[in-house]
C-alpha cells in the first residue's frame, strides 16, 4: 500500500520537476533503524514484512484523518482486517485530541512547491486551530525524530511563500495501539531546522549531479 505523498510529482514555474521534501531528507543517516532491526532480528521477526506493514497502518490512519477532514468516506477495501483494526486505534486517538478543538481548514494535504528554493512538499494541514493560524504533521508510530521537525520547517516555508505566515507549528505523534500512546509537539523555531533542510537538499542535487557523470 503505498503512501500518495511519496509519489506526487513537484514541478516549478519553469515546467522542470522538483524533489520533495521527503525525499530531500532521504540523504540524512537515520542510525536508530540498525539496532532497530536487529531488535526485530532476534524476535524472529522480519524486519522488511514488518516495516511494510506498519506503512500500511499509517498509511490508513493518515488517511482515515484526512478524509475526515475533507468530509470525505474512506475505502478500506485494500487494507486487511488487522490494518483497520490498528487505523482506527490511531484515529480515535486523533478525535479524542480534536474534540476540545475548533479547526478552520485552508489548507489540506495541498501540493505546493517552492520556486526560491527549488522543491515542493504535501503539508497535512493548514488553517485555524483554535483562532491560530498554524501548520499541522500528523505522525503515526513510537517516537518523534529530529527530522521530522525539518520536514516541518521545509513545509512552513512553502506555505509562506503562498503567503501564509506559520508562527507555530504542531506534529501529532499518534500511536497505532495503548502502548505507542498520543503525543504533541509545537515548535515555533524553524530558522536551524530550514536551515538543516537546505543543506540536505544541497546535498540532494550534488549527488544527483554525480550521478550524471
Amino acid at each position: 500500500m503505498a503512501n500518495n505523498k511519496a509519489h506526487t510529482r513537484y514541478i516549478g514555474a519553469d515546467g522542470i520537476q522538483v524533489p520533495g521534501v521527503t525525499t530531500v531528507l532521504g540523504v540524512l543517516n537515520k542510525p536508530f533503524l540498525v539496532p532497530w532491526a536487529n531488535k526485530l532480528g532476534l524476535q524472529g521477526i522480519d524486519s522488511t514484512k514488518y516495516k511494510d506493514e506498519m506503512a500500511d497502518i499509517g498509511t490508513l490512519a493518515h488517511l482515515l484523518i484526512m478524509n475526515h477532514l475533507r468530509g470525505e468516506e474512506t475505502d478500506t477495501g485494500d487494507f486487511s482486517q488487522n490494518d483497520i483494526k490498528l487505523a482506527n486505534n490511531c484515529f480515535a486517538s486523533y478525535l479524542a485530541w480534536e474534540k476540545p478543538h475548533e479547526l478552520k481548514p485552508i489548507l489540506i494535504e495541498k501540493p505546493l512547491v517552492s520556486d526560491k528554493y527549488n522543491y515542493g512538499g504535501t503539508a497535512d494541514w493548514v488553517g485555524y486551530l483554535d483562532d491560530e493560524l498554524v501548520l499541522l504533521d500528523y505522525k503515526t508510530g513510537k517516537a518523534i525524530y529530529p527530522e521530522m521537525f525539518y520536514q516541518l520547517a521545509a513545509y512552513v516555508q512553502l506555505a509562506k511563500e503562498q503567503g501564509y505566515e506559520i508562527k507555530k507549528a504542531r506534529i501529532l505523534r499518534i500511536g497505532r495501539d495503548n502502548n505507542e500512546g498520543f503525543e504533541e509537539r509545537t515548535t515555533t523555531n524553524f530558522e536551524r531546522e530550514f536551515e538543516i533542510f537546505l543543506h540536505c537538499l544541497s546535498i540532494y542535487f550534488i549527488q544527483k549531479e554525480l550521478k550524471k557523470n
